[in-house]
Formats: structure tokens, C-alpha cells, sequence
């Protein structure tokens, strides 16, 4: 079926897994047309690690990794199949872009993962693996990390950078009364870079963005998007609106390629 797609995946907070919004339903319908992939591959800031990892496991479970939320959240499963044969290729094309990297053979899905894909491919039919997210990685080593796994959108996988685009905890579950001005400046910002392909500005976000440290105190849930933009090759990107949640989690996802 050709090149696949390439994802940036907002996951925001788990109650997205029973609380679509807006987001939800268009993930279904972008699920529709990716009909045919061989598999999903997942980079979550929910999986981190000190050496670069590859999930391998052939089954692997459901990890509710959040604490507070819902009791129905926790009853969740998404039994799709690993793709270890997938999984050995990542870590080959990994190691030859000169990665340090291991295969992970009992690692499950974390809500980085299952979260979207509940939306995006609602039956678990199609297998899902991950790779880790190196602790030490900064914006400009996940762009070379999405570049080496873009020859594996020839081999029927869609690769899915799974992060927010905003993603201020100190600022989750307080009072909310209306969006919060600094996250619409921010998206508005990458949405442009992101939509320009302005890759150099994105490894410069922390300086160049408006509020990049308030948006994301910490980076692991934007580098996602730089591992999907380097996996994308300057393909064209179009924008999927997903809003905002709780008036300060924005929901904007991205896709690139046909």
C-alpha cells in the first residue's frame, strides 16, 4: 500500500480513553483509512528508559500506569498483538543509525499507546510495539531518532509519535475558567513550524516558542512530536484539530504523508 503515514497523537489526560471530545471521533475516522497496516509502532513519553529499547513482547498486556482517575479506567484493555519480527528490524535500523538499542521482550502498552489507539484502531487488530524514550534525549536526538525509523514506513507501519501539546500538570484539575491564553499562543506556534516544515525550529522550541517552558515544565511529552517529524521526511502535514481539554491540555495532532 505504499509509504504510510506518519502520527503526532495528542493522548492528553487518560480520561480521553472514555471522554473523545473532539478528538475521538476523528481518530476513528483517520483509523479508516489506514486499512492494510502491518503495524502501529508507538514512541509515549509513558515508556522511558536509559538505553534505547524495542518492545518485542508478542502479547503484550495492558499497563494502566496513572493513579486517581475513574475505576473504570482501570477495567480498560486493548488486547491487540505485538509484532516481535517488526520489533528485531526497528532495533537492526536503530543500531545502524548507530543507536544503542535492545529488544524489550516483556513490555506492555503503556496509555501513551493504548489511549489513542482505542480511537484509532478500536478492534486491536492491528499489532502495536513501541520504543523507548531515552531519558537523556534532547529535541534535536529525537529528530535523528524519527529519521531512523522513517525506512520502516515502507514495510506497511504507521509510525505514531504519542504525546500533548501542552502539558502543564501543575495546572491539571484546577480551577478552570476558560482556555488559558498561553496554550493557544503555543499551538498556534507549532502548528506553524509544524505545518512549514520548519524542523530547525522545533529543535529550537525552548528558546524560539512562546511559553515553552510553561507548556511543557518538562519535555517528554513534546520530543514525540520531533520523533514524528523526523519520521516524516519532509512530507506535507496537515493539522487535526482536537481542541482543548480542562483549559489547558490541548488536543492538536498531526498527520503527514498521504
Amino acid at each position: 500500500m505504499g509509504k504510510l503515514p506518519v502520527l503526532f497523537l495528542a493522548h492528553g489526560a487518560p480520561t480521553f480513553a472514555i471522554e473523545p471530545g473532539i478528538l475521538g471521533p476523528r481518530l476513528r475516522e483517520l483509523g479508516e483509512s489506514l486499512s492494510g497496516a502491518a503495524a502501529v509502532l508507538v514512541i509515549s513519553p509513558h515508556w522511558q528508559s536509559e538505553q534505547l529499547q524495542v518492545m518485542a513482547t508478542a502479547a503484550p498486556e495492558t499497563i494502566h500506569d496513572f493513579g486517581g482517575f475513574a475505576p473504570e479506567l482501570y477495567e480498560l484493555e486493548y488486547p491487540a498483538p505485538g509484532h516481535p519480527q517488526l520489533a528485531a528490524r526497528t532495533a537492526g535500523l536503530l543500531a545502524e543509525a548507530g543507536f544503542e538499542v535492545s529488544l524489550e521482550q516483556r513490555r506492555g502498552l503503556d496509555h501513551g499507546a493504548w489511549v489513542p489507539l482505542l480511537y484509532l484502531f478500536p478492534k486491536a487488530e492491528v499489532p502495536v510495539f513501541q520504543v523507548s524514550l531515552p531519558y537523556a534525549i534532547d529535541p534535536a536526538g529525537a529528530l535523528r531518532l524519527g529519521h531512523a525509523l522513517a525506512p520502516l514506513r515502507e514495510f506497511g507501519v504507521v509510525i505514531a509519535g504519542s504525546g500533548s501539546m501542552t502539558h502543564n500538570l501543575g495546572e491539571f484539575r484546577g480551577p478552570v475558567d476558560g482556555n488559558a491564553a498561553y496554550v493557544s499562543e503555543f499551538r498556534d506556534w507549532v502548528r506553524k513550524a509544524v505545518l512549514g516544515n520548519a524542523t530547525a525550529e522545533l529543535v529550537d522550541y525552548r528558546r524560539r516558542a512562546p511559553h515553552a517552558v510553561r507548556a511543557h515544565p518538562s519535555e517528554e511529552h513534546f520530543l514525540p512530536l520531533l520523533v514524528a517529524a523526523g519520521a516524516a521526511e519532509g512530507d506535507a502535514a496537515r493539522v487535526i484539530d482536537g481542541g482543548i481539554c480542562y483549559g489547558m491540555i490541548s488536543m492538536e495532532s498531526y498527520k503527514w504523508g498521504n
